[in-house]
C-alpha cells in the first residue's frame, strides 16, 4: 500500500458538478482530493480487505441472532426496550438490507482492523461508486496513472442488482434530511440506481413524512410507504414523536430496524467477547466493566451512538492525544485498543469497505491530517496496481 501523490484533473470541479458531485468542497474546505491516491496490489485487496470484510460481517450477523434473545447485550447497547420485539420480528423475518460500511486500519503489512461499522447510515457512496471511477478512467486516460490500473469497485451495478432483490417491484420513497447537501446527493444516487433497477421512486424530506390514524405512513400525496429508504439514523427515529408508530405501521425499511444492533458501537466489545483475538478484531470493552482496565492507559473512547469521529478520544500512556467535541455520549461509552492509523506523509487513512446485500464490493479511504477521522477528512481515490 502506497500514498502516490499526482497531478489532479484541471476540469475535475466541472466534471463533479455535472455529474451532482457538488459537495465536493463543504464551506469551502476540499473534501474531494485527487492531489494523490493509494495504491494497493490485488492481494491486498482480495486477501487483507475483502476476505475479512466477509468475516466481519458474518460475526456481526451472528452476534445479531444472539442479542435477539439477549436481554443483557440489549441492554448493554441501551436499545430502548420497547423496541426489543421490534428488532427481532425484523431479523427473523429477513428484512433485507441494502448496504453499509466496516472501517478498518489497514497500512499494507499486517491484518486489518475493525474500527466500527456503519450500518445505518453509511454516507461517501456517489463518490466511492461513481466520482473515483470517473478519476480512475480518465487518470488512465490522461496517463495520470498506470494504463494498467483498476479498481476495487463494482458498487454501481451491486446497488442496481439488490434494488430488485429489496424492492421485488415495489415503488421506494427515499427519505432523508433534503436540506443537507451530503445527504440530499446520496439520496439522489439511491434514487437513481433504484430506477436504474426498474422502480418508482418518490424522494421527501423525513420531516413531511406523515402517519395516519389506520397506522400507516404516508407521503404529501397522501399516498402510502410500502417501502422506504431512510437517510435517518434509528436511534434517532426510536426516539421522535412518531417513534412509537413504527412497530404497528406496515412501512419496511431500509435499513431494516435490526441495524438498530449494528450500528451501535457496543458491537466491538461483544464482538471480542464472542470471537477473542480475531485477527481482525481489537480488543475492545464497555467503558464501566472491569475488564477494560486491561488496556491500560492506551485506548480510544467512544461513544454507543456517534457520527463522524465525534466524542471520540484517543488516549495514549494516559495522556489525551486528540478528541473531538459533539453532542453524544449520553447513553455510555466503550473502549477499544489503541491502534495508531499509518502515517503516509503526515496523512492518517481510514479504509471504508463496502457491502452491498451482504457482499464485498467497492472501497473508499478518508484521510486527514489529525489521527481521528471526521466529517471534513478529505476522500482520496484508490488504484490496484
Amino acid at each position: 500500500m502506497q500514498r502516490i501523490v499526482c497531478p489532479e484533473r484541471d476540469d475535475w470541479q466541472a466534471t463533479a458538478t455535472a455529474t451532482g458531485f457538488v459537495f465536493y468542497a463543504p464551506d469551502g474546505e476540499r473534501y474531494w482530493d485527487e492531489r494523490a491516491y493509494y495504491a494497493l496490489t490485488l492481494e491486498q485487496i482480495e486477501r487483507e480487505i475483502e476476505t475479512p470484510t466477509g468475516e466481519i460481517d458474518g460475526m456481526c450477523r451472528e452476534l445479531v441472532t444472539r442479542a435477539v434473545d439477549d436481554e443483557r447485550m440489549l441492554r448493554l447497547l441501551k436499545i430502548p426496550e420497547n423496541f426489543w420485539t421490534y428488532i427481532a420480528a425484523s431479523w427473523k423475518r429477513n428484512d433485507a438490507s441494502l448496504y453499509g460500511r466496516i472501517d478498518l486500519r489497514f497500512d499494507g503489512h499486517g491484518p486489518a482492523k475493525l474500527l466500527e461499522y456503519n450500518a445505518d447510515t453509511p454516507t461517501s457512496l456517489f463518490e466511492a461508486a461513481v466520482f473515483q471511477w470517473t478519476w480512475l478512467e480518465q487518470a488512465i486516460e490522461r496517463q495520470i496513472i498506470p494504463r494498467d490500473a483498476d479498481q476495487y469497485n463494482s458498487l454501481h451495478d451491486q446497488l442496481i442488482a439488490r434494488w430488485k432483490e429489496v424492492a421485488q417491484g415495489r415503488p421506494v420513497h427515499l427519505a432523508g434530511m433534503l436540506g443537507n447537501e451530503e445527504d440530499a446527493g446520496t439520496i439522489a444516487y439511491l434514487e437513481d440506481v433504484a430506477r436504474q433497477a426498474g422502480l418508482d421512486t418518490t424522494q421527501i424530506d423525513i420531516e413531511q413524512i406523515g402517519y395516519r390514524d389506520d397506522g400507516c405512513f404516508v407521503d404529501l400525496d397522501e399516498k402510502p410507504i410500502e417501502l422506504a429508504f431512510k437517510l435517518y439514523p434509528w436511534e434517532w427515529m426510536v426516539r421522535e414523536n412518531f417513534g412509537a408508530s413504527l412497530k404497528g405501521a406496515s412501512t419496511r425499511w431500509i435499513e431494516p430496524p435490526w441495524k438498530m444492533i449494528l450500528s451501535n458501537k457496543g458491537i466491538l466489545p461483544l464482538l471480542w467477547a464472542m470471537f477473542p483475538r480475531h485477527p481482525n478484531l481489537l480488543p475492545a470493552y464497555f467503558d464501566d466493566e472491569p475488564a477494560a482496565a486491561e488496556l491500560g492507559r492506551s485506548y480510544v473512547r467512544k461513544p454507543l451512538y456517534s457520527r463522524e469521529g465525534a466524542n471520540v478520544t484517543i488516549v495514549s500512556g494516559g495522556e489525551t492525544l486528540d478528541e473531538q467535541p459533539g453532542p453524544y455520549g449520553a447513553e455510555g461509552h466503550i473502549r477499544q485498543a489503541l491502534a495508531p492509523l499509518p502515517n503516509f506523509s503526515g496523512q492518517y487513512p481510514v479504509l471504508g469497505s463496502w457491502l452491498v446485500g451482504g457482499t464485498p464490493c467497492g472501497l473508499s479511504i478518508r484521510e486527514d491530517e489529525a489521527p481521528i477521522t471526521g466529517n471534513l477528512s478529505r476522500f482520496i481515490p484508490h488504484a490496484i496496481l
